[in-house]
């Protein structure tokens, strides 16, 4: 330890925590950073990461041991305006619990939504409502003093970050994932191991210094916005959100009134889903941890202790709790995390569980005036069951059964009954000049019925340097100049490489925008590389179309010159060679020009944004013996469900024919983000 600064990247040999008895660390003694070796060894099944706690336990009590102790709770009077689910008759158990520790349930159709939370600290120690810091998204400045080399990320940013340090260690460790995903993918399976490249990708970028918000805090996180989602439980503690790897409570040591050391709780994880959750999403209740049976043992009663206590402290103090809600979707394999905001604990109780032992229950409650997140989850699943209309609902399906999921047309800013009409299609219409290379016999795959990487003899492979563009579960690995996929007539039943091929997956939305004409969503959460969409319409000569090219507001251009981005892993996360690191920019064999004024898709629906969530690939496959390029789409970061997709349109080169006016052909940008550029085109 060198000064203020502490050594998170320490690996300690400790007990399993389920061994020990709750020890809370001194005010004096930060608690050790544990973390398992960034690429293994694993054993049978596998190892998760241990749970670490507060870096700066001793800098935040100073901070909150300052706040005054919140005066005693008033008692409220249900409001009968208010209709929302009553508790089950087990839920009103008195607790046993000692006198200071027991509460009366109330009733869950008080007033209690719009009770006001306590007042938080930020980041500087000033204290400030609720309703404030929920407002302010503006990124801070990059405080590029005592920078880590390595990661990039200042000793300042790893304690207190903002969007767009957050937006980039998110990014950066799902690249190095699907990298050890792609590496993993190429080896023959081991039985009896369970491969996670999430944890290895975590322990990495945690031993590398890839993190920020450090700095445990009750509240808001900085950077991370109510709303956002992650698929692996590792992203919510590179971030700062959520620090363990598998307990549902996370909590911090503060000093008490008395000058003892008491936990509170910072944020919980709820995987339940309960009518509860689908009448009133604001209202959470949760159960307790501990308690449950081992193999040589029965199932106990659980404790007053660790997670537990600290709710029930934070109860008594009156403090704001994360609240993450994990949810399993049927297009994904895997659970989705998403941040429903700050929750009230209004009460606790203890009642009898299904195995009969006495189990905690705390019922929560969300604090009004903050973006929805959950409550949009909940409403799209009653569109998708039936159970409820799509509000301003025009056509339920505007492709005509040409897409095999069906894309919603909906208007809820005006009477507007649609776009023009246009003919839809899931190709490029190519004419005879556009033919990229000789005719061919097709793929020519040789590989027999199994597409493997390495493979040589498959030409798909070679093209794309031996590897699988995609994981196993069509998530692509890195941007590329160009990505060779397998042909519709390869051989191989189980092949990889068709992704762009097999038509729009996701559940998408065409809906009227305010000020920016029709656009894209989609109901479903998109995952980081996930594929959308293709660019649809007539490929045109550009040489022909310049003059009308202006008046075309469906056409994508190749030759526009667009904002550069890093998307790809790091070799040095990976422990490669910076020589093997892939270009990310597109080399296209001729200008390609796709107009989808008259013959389009869905993605003609897509919007401009200088801060685009959402980016073009081109993608060649061979097709009737001819070599055609395409233009697909990919998530850049996870998207929550309706959020609208935009990409970059670019800025056109100048030319002779403009008289080197840069302005020429463009048009005002409303994105709205940060970083704007005012105009597109």
């Amino acid at each position: 330890m060198e000064g203020n600064y502490i050594d998170k990247t320490r690996v300690l040999d400790i007990k399993p925590l389920r061994t020990l008895r709750p020890i809370f660390p001194s005010g004096n003694q930060a608690p050790p950073f544990v973390c398992a070796p960034p690429f293994g060894p694993f054993p049978a099944g596998f190892s998760p990461f241990y749970p670490f706690g507060s870096s700066q336990v001793n800098e935040q009590t100073p901070h909150l041991s300052q706040a005054q102790n919140p005066p005693q709770r008033q008692p409220q009077i249900p409001s009968q305006a208010q209709h929302q689910p009553q508790l089950p008759p087990q839920a009103h158990h008195q607790p046993h619990l000692p006198p200071q520790h027991q509460h009366q349930p109330q009733n869950l159709s008080e007033h209690s939504l719009a009770t006001p939370l306590r007042p938080l600290r930020s980041s500087n120690g000033d204290i400030e409502p609720v309703e404030s810091t929920l407002k302010r998204k503006t990124p801070k400045k990059r405080q590029l003093s005592t920078v880590n080399f390595e990661s990039g990320i200042s000793v300042a940013e790893r304690d207190n970050g903002n969007r767009e340090l957050v937006t980039s260690v998110l990014m950066r460790f799902d690249a190095l994932r699907r990298r050890l995903a792609q590496l993993e993918d190429a080896e023959d399976a081991v039985n009896g191991i369970i491969k996670r490249p999430d944890l290895k990708a975590g322990s990495t970028c945690m031993s590398r210094g890839v993190r920020t918000n450090t700095k445990k805090r009750p509240g808001l996180v900085p950077g991370v916005e109510i709303g956002d989602i992650f698929f692996f439980r590792f992203e919510m503690c590179l971030v700062g959100l959520h620090s363990p790897s598998m307990a549902g409570i996370d909590y911090l040591v503060i000093k008490g009134g008395d000058a003892e050391e008491e936990p509170i709780a910072t944020s919980i994880v709820s995987s339940a889903y309960t009518e509860i959750d689908r009448v009133n999403p604001d209202v959470l209740i949760y159960t307790g941890q501990g308690g449950h049976a081992d193999k040589d043992k029965e199932a106990s009663d659980q404790k007053l202790e660790r997670g537990n206590l600290a709710l029930e402290k934070s109860l008594h103090r009156n403090s704001a709790v994360r609240v993450i809600r994990g949810l399993k979707e049927a297009t994904h394999r895997v659970k989705i995390y998403v941040y429903d905001g700050i929750y009230e604990i209004k009460e606790a109780w203890i009642e009898k569980g299904k195995s009969g032992r006495d189990t905690f229950k705390y019922k929560l409650v969300r604090a009004p005036n903050q973006p929805p997140a959950f409550a949009t989850w909940t409403e799209i699943q009653s569109w998708k069951t039936g159970k409820s209309q799509r509000r301003g609902l025009i056509l339920p399906d505007l492709t005509s059964g040409v897409e095999s999921v069906a894309v919603s047309l909906v208007n809820e800013v005006d009477s507007e009954n649609g776009p023009p009409y246009f003919t839809y299609s899931t190709t490029v219409k190519y004419s005879m000049s556009f033919q990229l290379t000789q005719p061919s016999s097709g793929c020519g795959c040789s590989c027999g019925n199994k597409c493997k990487p390495g493979n040589l003899e498959c030409p798909c492979i070679r093209k794309n340097g031996g590897e699988f563009p995609y994981t196993g579960n069509d998530i692509l690995v890195s941007r590329k100049a160009m990505v060779y996929e397998c042909s519709p007539s390869c051989p191989c039943l189980t092949c990889k490489s068709k992704v762009t091929q097999m038509g729009v997956k996701l559940r998408l939305e065409v809906f009227k925008t305010v000020d920016r004409g029709w656009g894209l969503r989609s109901w479903d959460p998109i995952r980081a590389g996930a594929f959308i969409c293709v660019y649809a319409g007539e490929a045109r000569d550009k040489s022909k179309v310049q003059q009308t090219m202006a008046n075309d507001d469906f056409t994508f251009d190749t030759t526009r010159v667009y904002t550069p981005f890093k998307w790809n892993y790091e070799a040095g996360l990976a422990d490669e060679e910076a020589s093997e690191e892939v270009s990310e920019e597109p080399e296209l064999p001729l200008p390609l020009i796709i107009s989808a004024k008259n013959i389009g898709n869905v993605a003609r629906f897509m919007n401009h944004s200088c801060s685009p969530n959402v980016f073009w690939q081109p993608v060649s496959y061979e097709n009737n013996g001819q070599l055609y390029l395409h233009v697909a789409f990919f998530a850049v970061s996870h998207i929550p469900p309706m959020t609208e997709l935009t990409y970059d349109y670019g800025v056109a080169r100048p030319s002779g024919a403009q008289n080197g006016n840069p302005m020429y052909g463009k048009k005002r940008c409303f994105c709205g983000t940060q970083y704007c550029r005012g105009s597109f085109g």
